[in-house]
């Protein structure tokens, strides 16, 4: 770590001094701000040291400066990004873009700017986060929290005023406007709701009686209530939008006694909630590395010279609903032990632009309780606000501002004892596991995050008939809201009324390894099963998904075989091996050996000749690597399958929960659904002109430059550990043509007893969103070719690297 007279000589060097322009349009917004708000009165600096791939090491004398250079880096590197993403904060997508077209997804589940519009406006006209930042930590975030979140602004605010624009995304636009810490700080809570508030836009914002539907209109209804709560909180959720894969293995498995973690978060390709790489000093009191979503003022994923971390998203379900049963005659009051609550009305109004190109203004109400707003759906889980009965959603981290402040504990710990303590003071981590590895060699997995205080018992004596179906089978509680004994209640240890405290939460120390790929705790380590655990943290004895069986199986032989390094690491995440193919791919080769004739029936009645299929199937290595052989044949016949038959119908040997790794096994093929999808895939590629055997390169990548870059991994449904989500296959453009999320920053992180940890890093889509940067796809081209970068951490090493750019940064 630099010293402070480092750190004054470095601001003194500037290798490139950069000074304040003129003001750009809308500045004036950011500086009428109350006081509390601005961003800064000026004078704010930093020093950033650049090294290969554009990576920023941030120096500063405090928090407040290195907010400032971290504001200013990113928005170097992502300004339209940032900027579209505080123009949603703002509730001004409507008027900027129109009602009717989608925000990109990364804040919150709204499906058209209107409805964004409306959930974010309500929020801020109701002061929801002004209120939690002005309250006092815990409850509210601390000094140094609120000192990041000013100078990030102040940062974001000067870049903008010292540059021109050069990403086509918004050069010119109007709406890029400076900020204030005010915007930041929502930033921040729309993150931490994402799991709770941020999955009911919709149905908040559109909130209303049925009495107001048409005559006769039908109250929508989930057909299967269960399985519409797993698909908004369950792993096939996970997989269409957000996962992670993370595994830290003790000194007992390592080459040097000391610990290791790989961190491999699944996050989006494009959009407001990629991860971005930098180094953060303070001079005796913070350096820390790793990845920050954007917009946020600390690193959230990374590794200092002492401990390694990672996160994953939990099977906790971080909310609840309230049923409530409205009065007789009046939808917007309810009763609670027999008396009547009136619901307190909140008008909401938002500018709308129409095609004429006219604003005008669209007015909503929404409706809040004592447990929470009045909801009408949960993402896609339909909630009808019918006759005598209405649902009112209860989230506890809209109650919580200390994600930063958890983010930034971890950043200072210095083992995983640090980070266990980290975790119980702040208790600010919203939706996600947290793994962790130290140069003492131990190991941590921990669940510890925000969840209702929904203990089984509370479920069992408060849940409705809806509940009884949601909480067993996805962890979802709908609790009656009628009785006032049905509160979450409190635990002695919890910083914050209705949530569990730290003593709840399930953790495991020091296990050869702890594993997580978005499965509950109860397999962190095969070995070591975690049990006791309340049903809303995550289930037992109930089927992995084939991404956390194929996981198990390689940490575990892994730690086995012991005398790890992090070239270990480096070799597992690149392994592409793809679990579904080592199950399944024999016996379909097989089976489709012995069909008829070498023929199979598709879905339009017509026979297909799929004799060279059975072949490639047989020869396919069962990696997803560019070069793989098999695997485009293989993951679209997989893909079919598996939507059209039943997962108890998918294997002849079932699950068995003594043996929840091997099982269930052995493909079912003697359903006509086998021959379909197998007869589907053939003909489709050969439309298409696309080989049986054709590498997975050519048909997986991505377009950057106008030049196609090869992609390696799959599909979470192979459970593949560096898993690829694409676009839907589109025959016309060649395949998967673009990525829409998965491995995004990958860490490999070990430890040599001395003050540099040994590291190496990849953002799978670079660092810059701009097209025009060099840093737009270099680290994809490294993806690409199964490579990372040999991390920069310690001062010798950032000051030789060759590529080296010192740059000081001031507000003037």
């Amino acid at each position: 770590m630099p010293s402070r007279h480092r750190i004054r000589a470095l601001m003194g060097l500037g290798l490139a001094v950069l000074t304040c322009a003129a003001v750009l349009p809308g500045e004036a917004a950011a500086a009428t701000a109350p006081a509390s708000e601005r961003a800064s009165g000026g004078g704010l600096s930093a020093v950033i040291r650049y090294t290969e791939y554009g990576i920023p090491h941030i120096v500063a004398e405090d928090y407040t400066n290195l907010g400032f250079g971290t504001g200013w880096a990113q928005a170097a590197d992502q300004v339209c990004t940032l900027a579209d993403g505080f123009v949603t904060l703002r509730g001004e997508r409507s008027a900027r873009f129109g009602p009717g077209a989608r925000p990109d997804g990364s804040l919150s589940s709204a499906s058209t700017n209107l409805s964004s519009d409306l959930f974010f406006r309500g929020l801020n006209d109701a002061k929801t986060v002004d209120k939690l930042l002005g309250r006092p930590a815990p409850a509210g975030p601390s000094r140094q929290a609120k000192e990041l979140m000013r100078g990030w602004a102040a940062g974001y605010n000067a870049w903008l005023a010292q540059h021109r624009i050069s990403d086509p995304a918004c050069r010119g636009a109007a709406w890029v406007t400076p900020v204030t810490t005010l915007d930041v700080a929502r930033r921040g809570y729309a993150i931490t709701v994402l799991g709770g508030e941020g999955l009911a836009a919709d149905g908040v914002a559109n909130a209303a009686p049925r009495e107001k539907a048409a005559p006769g209109t039908p109250a929508p209804k989930a057909a299967d209530p269960a399985e519409a709560a797993r698909r908004v909180f369950g792993g096939q959720r996970r997989a269409a939008g957000l996962g992670s894969n993370a595994v830290a293995f003790a000194g007992s498995s390592t080459a040097n006694g000391r610990g290791l973690l790989l961190g491999n978060p699944h996050y989006p390709w494009q959009g407001g909630r990629r991860f971005w790489q930098s180094q953060q000093t303070i001079p005796g009191e913070l350096n820390v590395s790793g990845g920050s979503l954007l917009g946020v003022p600390v690193v959230e994923i990374g590794y200092n010279e002492h401990v390694a971390w990672s996160h994953t998203v939990a099977t906790g379900v971080p909310t609840s609903l309230y049923e409530l049963r409205t009065a007789p005659g009046d939808p917007h009051a309810y009763l609670v032990d027999g008396r009547r609550e009136k619901m307190t009305e909140r008008k909401v109004t938002v500018p709308v632009r129409g095609e004429d190109g006219r604003t005008s203004e669209v007015t909503r109400s929404q409706w809040w309780t004592r447990y929470g707003p009045v909801v009408t759906s949960l993402d896609e889980f339909p909630l009808p606000w019918a006759v005598g009965k209405a649902y009112a959603l209860a989230d506890p981290n809209a109650e919580s501002l200390r994600f930063t402040d958890s983010s930034l504990a971890l950043g200072k710990s210095r083992s995983v004892r640090g980070i266990q303590d980290a975790l119980r003071r702040t208790q600010g981590l919203p939706w996600v596991n947290t793994i962790a590895a130290d140069s003492g060699g131990h190991s941590l997995y921990t669940q510890s995050q925000v969840l209702p205080r929904v203990t089984d018992e509370l479920a069992g004596r408060c849940s409705t008939t809806l509940g009884k179906q949601t909480f067993p089978e996805a962890g979802l509680a709908v609790l009656d809201g009628s009785r006032g004994d049905c509160a979450f209640g409190r635990d002695a240890d919890a910083v914050q009324p209705g949530i569990f405290g730290p003593s709840s939460m399930p953790t495991l120390t020091d296990a050869p390894y702890a594993e997580n790929s978005n499965d509950s705790p109860w397999l962190a380590n095969a070995d070591r099963p975690l049990t006791g655990y309340p049903r809303i943290f995550g289930d037992v004895a109930t089927p992995r998904s084939v991404r956390t069986r194929g996981a198990i199986e390689d940490v575990s032989a892994m730690a086995r075989r012991g005398g790890l390094t992090v070239a270990d690491l480096e070799r597992q995440q690149f392994a592409n091996r793809a679990p579904a193919g080592d199950l399944a791919a024999a016996d379909a080769a097989k089976a489709c050996a012995a069909l008829p004739g070498g023929k199979a029936t598709g879905s339009d009645g017509k026979a297909v000749d799929v004799a060279e299929a059975c072949g490639v199937l047989g020869r396919w290595d069962r990696t997803v690597r560019t070069g793989s052989k098999g695997a485009v044949l293989f993951a679209r016949f997989w893909d079919r399958l598996i939507r059209s038959v039943p997962q108890a119908e998918l294997w002849r040997v079932p699950f068995s929960a003594a043996a929840p790794v091997t099982t269930p096994n052995t493909l079912g093929t003697a359903s006509p659904a086998f021959g379909r999808a197998l007869a589907d895939s053939v003909a489709e590629l050969r439309s298409a002109g696309i080989a049986l055997d054709a590498p997975l390169g050519e048909h997986q990548f991505v377009v950057r430059n106008g030049k196609r870059i090869p992609v390696p991994g799959g599909a979470g449904a192979l459970g593949i550990w560096n898993m690829i989500e694409s676009a839907p296959w589109d025959s016309a453009r060649g395949g998967w043509s673009e990525v829409r999320h998965g491995s995004s920053y990958i860490q490999a992180v070990g430890f040599d007893g001395g003050s540099c940890p040994v590291a190496r890093t990849l953002l799978t889509y670079g660092q810059s969103s701009d097209p025009t940067s060099p840093h737009s796809a270099d680290q994809t081209r490294l993806f690409s070719d199964g490579r990372m970068i040999r991390a920069r951490f310690c001062e010798k090493e950032i000051m030789a690297s060759p590529q080296l750019r010192v740059v000081r940064v001031s507000e003037r």
